[in-house]
């Protein structure tokens, strides 16, 4: 079941979304890295028609990529089990359904923003972000008034 926030209730978030955001970041940097250097060993492989493995070398990236896809893993979960949505991990984009007349829509952030100043509809995704106004926090509304 989705959970739908207020404004206020999103934004006492933001701390802890920004630091998992900034964590897969860094992961995803690691877990590209050890996959680009195994793709250099193999290729020098191939390219010198065989030869004897790095194995400690390859043993030791595939451990660090595995690890990274690990935290990866576990941290996607954690943004989830907030109950916000993540959209985009390269320009750290998430989303908080919230209710709008009636209808779910979304609070929009993205990382090195403020605060949240836009919404959506489910349907329009980014692109169509509005700025909040008054008209919009008079009519939005989480789960406790439900």
């Amino acid at each position: 079941m989705s959970r739908f926030f207020t404004l206020l209730e999103a934004e006492a978030l933001l701390p802890s979304i920004e630091a998992y955001l900034r964590r897969l970041l860094l992961l995803k940097n690691e877990h590209e890295q050890a996959h680009a250097q195994i793709n250099v060993i193999s290729q020098r492989i191939m390219l010198a028609g065989g030869m004897v493995p790095p194995r400690d070398q390859v043993l030791e990236l595939k451990k660090q990529k595995e690890a990274a896809a690990k935290g990866l893993k576990e941290t996607v979960e954690a943004i989830h089990e907030t109950g916000c949505q993540l959209k985009d991990v390269e320009i750290g984009l998430i989303d908080f359904p919230t209710l709008y007349r009636g209808k779910e829509v979304y609070l929009c952030w993205k990382l090195g923003e403020e605060g949240i100043g836009y919404w959506h509809r489910v349907e329009d995704g980014y692109k169509g972000r509005q700025p909040i106004d008054g008209e919009f926090l008079s009519n939005h509304r989480g789960d406790e008034r439900q």
